[in-house]
């Protein structure tokens, strides 16, 4: 891109730019540059600006090749977008679109909870009583299925659809797409929930023990072991943002942990009684949480502090956010999901589905698709939210239609690009910054150096540079004999005194012995000296 093309921005260009510009860029202004004084960084400085200018720019432009937008549901007069009902929507969406809606009735194993892959395509569901399936809910094509004869808890799929994890009664478990059992972690034990950070291949679970422990699924090492305190925990979200695990416990807490403390980050009371789930939407600002008081609470991660607080008749039990921001809560048989809830004071729901007979024990949004699986205790369901999924997809982030070459394309690629655990900050920008205190405090430190340098070479004395005895060697010998008192050396001295003396003692013992004269030579005939 040229400087002309750069200069010729158009007013809808300008106004997309902004939202392109980085934190850490644009902070430089012209005059700021101007008054660097060394060419060198100044010239860096410019080009650097430079460069971020014209990628905000050329990002403004690529909106236009965008071309799907979010769609949402929109009523006329008195109607209300939350009495429309699924059967209502199937009956006026596109032949692909009636295909997502859909009920898999599996009373004996349930209740289910379930899980997508990160594109979107896969979907792996596991019932409590021990059936465990993987397909590809897109083509209604069966992957894998196994009956594993006892309780599982929670499954997880892990970097992509070729392995997943499930919690089963005493360890966890990890099988691949045919259903066959790769590993068997024996450290993760009586774990209630998981979880998996893609962009750092590792497998997070917490359980009855209380215990959050990191698994790096890439080299089969326990990263940390952590232990909460708090007892059982069976609500667990992560922060997309920066990888932040938040735990909610039954004294109505909430922490955020990282596996490089030993201690949790923060720690939040939310609730008056215990926590039932957690949900953090994508871009990090805001969390859901659910309690047995009956209470909906809204958070700013950034701040700490209340957004808004709903009431549910019966308490939550499951809590999922889309891409695009919509909160999904799933009570009893009912599912409700607000619209724009961590903005405002929402009055109505923007939509509402009810699974009669059952109790909904999972929910979650599908990625890049207007979809939401519910697990529940006859089976698993999927609905129609329009507007829930992000409909403009990065094939290089995450791609629903990869082929096999593509797909081990990307798990190359996100082994080399793996992030370490120790770059799990709460702050993840923090990274990128200079400590200017630090700094200023070294450069005080440096020139005081300087200074008492300065001063001392005039008073320095001319020394004898003399070889041998007086060498600084030498010299450094004598001084630590003198000074230096060795423990050891000490008691060995003190012993070998000891011994001298016992010695000396024993010695002339035995010269008095033989001078005495002994008891029976009254009795012989011999003379005794005199």
């Amino acid at each position: 891109m040229t400087e002309e093309e750069v200069n010729i921005i158009d007013k809808d260009t300008a106004k997309k730019i902004p939202k392109y510009v980085r934190p850490a860029e644009g902070k430089l202004g012209s005059k700021q540059l101007k008054k660097i004084k060394n060419k060198k960084l100044r010239g860096t400085l410019e080009r650097v600006e430079k460069i971020s200018k014209e990628a905000a720019i050329k990002a403004a432009r690529s909106e236009i090749l965008l071309t799907e937008d979010p769609g949402y549901l929109e009523t006329e007069g008195i109607e209300k977008t939350f009495n429309i009902t699924q059967k209502q929507l199937k009956e006026n969406v596109d032949e692909d679109s009636t295909k997502k809606i859909f009920d898999l009735k599996l009373p004996t194993f349930g209740p289910y909870s379930l899980d997508y892959t990160r594109n979107g395509r896969h979907m792996v569901i596991g019932g409590r009583k021990g059936h465990v399936a993987s397909f590809d809910w897109m083509e209604n094509k069966l992957i894998s299925e196994i009956h594993l004869k006892e309780t599982v808890r929670d499954v997880k799929w892990l970097h992509n659809e070729l392995f997943f994890a499930v919690a089963q009664k005493k360890y966890v478990f990890i099988y691949d797409h045919n259903g066959l059992e790769v590993h068997r972690l024996k450290k993760h034990i009586e774990v209630n929930k998981l979880d998996f950070l893609p962009y750092h291949f590792l497998l997070v679970s917490v359980g009855n023990a209380g215990w959050l422990k990191y698994q790096d699924t890439s080299t089969g090492q326990l990263v940390a072991e952590l232990r909460t305190k708090l007892g059982s925990c069976d609500a667990m979200a992560q922060n997309p943002w920066n990888a932040i695990m938040h735990l909610g416990h039954y004294n109505g807490t909430v922490t955020l942990w990282s596996p490089n403390m030993s201690t949790p980050l923060v720690k939040m009371l939310t609730h008056k009684g215990p926590v039932k789930a957690v949900a953090v939407d994508h871009t990090g600002k805001y969390m859901a949480t659910s309690g047995l008081d009956g209470q909906l609470k809204l958070w700013d991660i950034r701040t700490y502090k209340l957004l808004q607080q709903y009431y549910t008749r019966s308490p939550a039990s499951s809590l999922s956010i889309s891409q695009l921001g919509l909160l999904g809560v799933g009570w009893g048989p009912h599912v409700t999901i607000w619209k724009d809830a961590f903005l405002t004071k929402q009055q109505s729901p923007y939509m509402n589905h009810i699974q009669s007979g059952t109790q909904i024990q999972d929910i979650h949004f599908c990625p890049f698709d207007d979809v939401l699986g519910l697990g529940h205790s006859n089976g698993i369901s999927s609905i129609i939210i329009p507007g829930s999924g992000e409909p403009n997809l990065d094939s290089l982030e995450a791609n629903p239609y990869q082929s096999r070459k593509q797909r081990q394309e990307a798990e190359v690629h996100s082994l080399l690009d793996k992030i370490q655990p120790e770059m799990i900050l709460l702050d993840s920008t923090f990274l990128g910054k200079v400590d200017r205190a630090s700094k200023d405090l070294l450069f005080m430190e440096r020139k005081e150096e300087e200074e008492t340098q300065r001063d001392n070479e005039g008073k320095r004395e001319p020394k004898n540079k003399a070889r041998g005895k007086n060498s600084s060697w030498k010299r450094y010998l004598r001084k630590k004999q003198k000074n230096v008192i060795d423990e050891r050396k000490l008691k060995i001295q003190q012993r070998i005194e000891q011994e001298r003396e016992a010695r000396r003692k024993r010695i002339i013992g035995n010269e008095e012995d033989k001078d005495r004269p002994k008891a029976l030579e009254r009795f012989s005939n011999k003379k005794r000296k005199l």
